[in-house]
């Protein structure tokens, strides 16, 4: 299956990066690299992208779709929480701009055998993004504890029937081991009441998304990146983050808000004694979100939010 996928925001994103054409980029969620494409377009030939991707389908696709500006592109298998440690080995201090897109691909949507969707009900239980890795869904559904699955779905998913699903979960996988995604959506369904099943998206939309969180560790890495991506940052530097969910979104806000604001003295002291110095501002304060003819075009694109942090090193 070909790695389809539409960026979403992708003018907005380009415009809010301010793009300089001899600078060095990050794409640290490289996906099918159409945000890459734009940047990489707009650079002279002295300027420089380095993509990160934790899919090898989606480093396959990237590598083709950049073979035009290979000499400028560089593309690491990885996570983005690595930066840090990538760019130190490419011999890059920092950079110009850095773009996290953390929405799952439709390709990853799409092709049942990565078992993201509920959608499919032969789909193995997987949703790992990085295919290398030993945890997976279907070791979440069968191995945790039940408290554990609760207060993933409570967390993750914000899942209102947390308890009673996380119970059918034990329940079932009692009489044989939970396998598919259809057997795990039937198993939530159960869990349900018929009237919490009409409406308001499909019924396993919110347990889906906890387990794959989990099996991801998707809030862990971002809460744990966001400061060092700011440091990588040039003066004048630019970080733009897409989120999906209110999680995700809300770590953002947070660590742009800390990294602005950052002094925890006391309201009343006269002079800042604790030594934190902002290092710079959140370049809009409500979130920049898609038009009315993008959300029609691209349903997906329905829930997406952009953040830009700008490094200001004199603010």
């Amino acid at each position: 299956m070909k790695f389809e996928h539409t960026s979403v925001l992708y003018e907005e994103v380009l415009e809010q990066m301010k793009i300089n054409p001899a600078g060095i980029y990050v794409d640290g969620t490289l996906g099918g690299a159409g945000h890459a494409e734009g940047v990489v377009r707009r650079l002279k030939k002295n300027g420089r992208l380095i993509g990160i991707d934790q899919d090898a389908d989606a480093i396959r696709a990237a590598e083709e779709r950049l073979r035009p500006w290979q000499s400028q592109v560089t593309i690491v298998k990885g996570n983005y929480r690595e930066m840090g440690s990538i760019l130190k080995d490419l011999s890059i201090p920092q950079v110009d701009g850095i773009l996290l897109d953390l929405g799952v691909s439709s390709f990853q949507l799409d092709t049942k055998e990565r078992g993201f969707t509920y959608r499919e009900e032969d789909a193995p239980l997987d949703m790992r993004m990085d295919q290398s890795r030993e945890l997976t869904a279907e070791r979440v559904v069968n191995e945790y504890p039940e408290d554990a699955i609760f207060q993933i779905l409570r967390d993750y998913g914000e899942e209102r029937f947390a308890k009673s699903i996380a119970r059918n979960i034990r329940i079932a996988r009692e009489e044989k081991p939970i396998k598919t995604t259809g057997e795990l959506v039937q198993i939530i369904r159960s869990a349900m009441p018929m009237k919490a099943q009409k409406g308001g998206g499909h019924p396993a939309k919110r347990t889906f998304q906890a387990i794959r969180i989990e099996v991801n560790q998707e809030l862990t890495v971002l809460s744990d990146s966001i400061d060092e991506m700011i440091d990588l940052l040039k003066d004048g530097g630019r970080l733009s983050i897409i989120t999906f969910h209110s999680l995700e979104d809300r770590i953002v806000k947070e660590a742009f808000a800390r990294n602005e604001h950052p002094c925890t003295c006391p309201s009343n002291f006269p002079v800042c004694v604790c030594g934190r110095k902002p290092k710079g501002f959140a370049v809009n304060k409500k979130p920049i979100l898609p038009g009315e003819t993008e959300q029609e075009e691209n349903p997906r694109s329905k829930s997406a939010k952009l953040r830009i942090f700008e490094k200001d090193v004199k603010f």
